[in-house]
């Protein structure tokens, strides 16, 4: 899709949304680059923990965390070894993999998504059968995967969901990363990884068990775990920079959502997880949900939504209370007794907090 078109698209490529950012730093980054990337380790490491730049550009956080873990999914990419981005749902595994794929190829659209029905051509290639009935089996027949189309470009080539994608589908993998070569029998052909190829896989901590990778293809992986937000405050920021740049990109005609809300959904979400109350009083029984910061963006992003165009345009615990109810409550039984405990024994005794105890009241 070309950039001109760029802005009538719900949601544009990282490459697209960040350009100037990704410009900036190419005009100052004289650091050494490996092959093939457009930045050097230094610069890709700059543009996703932000910063500002000597010529005055201020660098937006892409990921709020710590910086060693970016540090070394950088610098294995360098290296010859793929990476795999693990943690349990909505700690930025795929936010993290587009832009690291953004800002190392300048293209992030190279992705292949795991589900339980992906094929092994969906990997490798398939075939287009009017060439092939046409002219019998040629290079012009073959159908390009993602995986092949990023092994000729020397650029990054994305997995989202690894674990999802059976057994026997991912050893597809193993004998790509071990000789970086893509064997195509059919026509006693290969093609040959460029320099600059290398793959970014993520999966969920919670899928473990599902379609559990073998030894021989977690050799062939640098794992690394990203872990939910240490502190409440890290998480808030999280959230309220997610939920402002959703804002923009849905433009919702709204003012910028008052810290203290988005800090209350926070909270509720931290302490459910954590089964006990931030100053650690009331011990708490946790539901089944995984309540993750990406949980706690879309609840703040739906009540934007419902104040904008039913309210009067100031986000407030009632716009909220719906969809994070629908957030908590995946066990109808278990998690609606949860919830109502918590709302009684915490929600209900804070100050400030009676209209987020009457909003969620009124929707259980």
């Amino acid at each position: 899709m070309s950039n001109a078109n760029s802005s009538k698209v719900m949601r544009q490529h990282a490459e697209q949304q960040y350009a100037h950012e990704l410009n900036a730093l190419k005009e100052v980054d004289q650091r050494q680059r490996p092959p093939n990337w457009e930045l050097s380790p230094w610069a890709v490491a700059t543009y996703l923990l932000g910063g500002t730049l000597d010529n005055g550009v201020e660098i937006s956080p892409k990921y709020i965390g710590k910086r060693r873990l970016v540090e070394i999914a950088v610098a294995t990419l360098a290296t010859d070894r793929a990476l795999l981005l693990l943690g349990v749902p909505g700690t930025a595994k795929s936010w993290v993999s587009e832009h690291l794929a953004a800002a190392i190829s300048g293209n992030s659209t190279l992705v292949v998504q795991g589900t339980a029905g992906t094929a092994e051509e969906t990997i490798r290639y398939g075939w287009n059968y009017a060439q092939l009935l046409a002219k019998g089996p040629s290079m012009e027949a073959v159908v390009p995967s993602p995986v092949m189309r990023a092994m000729r470009s020397g650029k990054l080539a994305r997995i989202e969901e690894l674990t999802r994608i059976p057994a026997e589908v991912q050893d597809s993998f193993i004998s790509l990363l071990s000789e970086k070569m893509l064997p195509i029998p059919e026509l006693d052909d290969y093609v040959q990884a460029a320099k600059g190829f290398n793959i970014i896989a993520t999966a969920n901590d919670r899928d473990r068990g599902v379609n559990e990778l073998s030894s021989a293809l977690k050799r062939r992986f640098n794992t690394v775990v990203l872990p939910l937000p240490d502190s409440a405050d890290e998480e808030v920021s999280i959230v309220e920079t997610r939920v402002a740049s959703l804002g923009r990109a849905l433009e919702l005609p709204i003012e910028k959502p008052a810290l203290q809300e988005i800090r209350r959904i926070v909270t509720i979400f931290r302490e459910l997880r954590a089964g006990q109350t931030a100053d650690g009083k009331i011990k708490l029984k946790s539901p089944s949900a995984s309540m993750s910061t990406a949980e706690a963006i879309s609840v703040v992003t739906n009540g934007m939504s419902l104040a904008a165009h039913f309210g009067d345009g100031t986000l407030r615990g009632a716009d909220m209370a719906s969809s994070m109810i629908g957030a908590i409550l995946k066990d109808p039984v278990q998690d609606r007794l949860v919830m109502l405990e918590y709302l009684e024994t915490v929600v209900k005794e804070r100050d400030g907090w009676k209209d987020l105890y009457r909003a969620c009241h009124a929707v259980l």
